[in-house]
């Protein structure tokens, strides 16, 4: 059974960081593309960073320059660092990989 944790959520100011994990098990996922996406209140979920089995990324404009996605294949854990954060950053953020989603982290940016 294919399971996600996914951690390093929470509450911060405006210009911090975040840094969330997405640890799989129940399947290696080391050629599989990942995926981060968020969904803030009353908004539809958007794709916000991904990264190749080969370590190539693509970031949607708002954050690109802020956040870096990254994989770990000997772990099967993708991480997602976000600086600078602003508080349109705030959101449910899942990950995603092969078409299973971990249950969503909640990042809340806020002074």
């Amino acid at each position: 059974q294919v399971q996600f944790v996914e951690s390093g959520g929470g509450l911060v100011q405006p210009g911090e960081s975040l840094r969330l994990s997405c640890a799989a098990s129940g399947r290696l996922f080391s050629t599989y593309p990942m995926y981060w996406y968020r969904q803030a209140p009353g908004q539809q979920r958007e794709l916000v960073a991904s990264i190749t089995s080969t370590r190539t990324t693509n970031y949607v404009d708002s954050v690109k320059g802020r956040f870096t996605i990254s994989r770990d294949n000997t772990k099967n854990t993708m991480y997602l660092q976000m600086n600078s954060l602003k508080p349109e950053d705030t959101a449910l953020y899942y990950c995603m990989i092969g078409g299973w989603w971990g249950q969503g982290i909640q990042v809340t940016v806020s002074s």
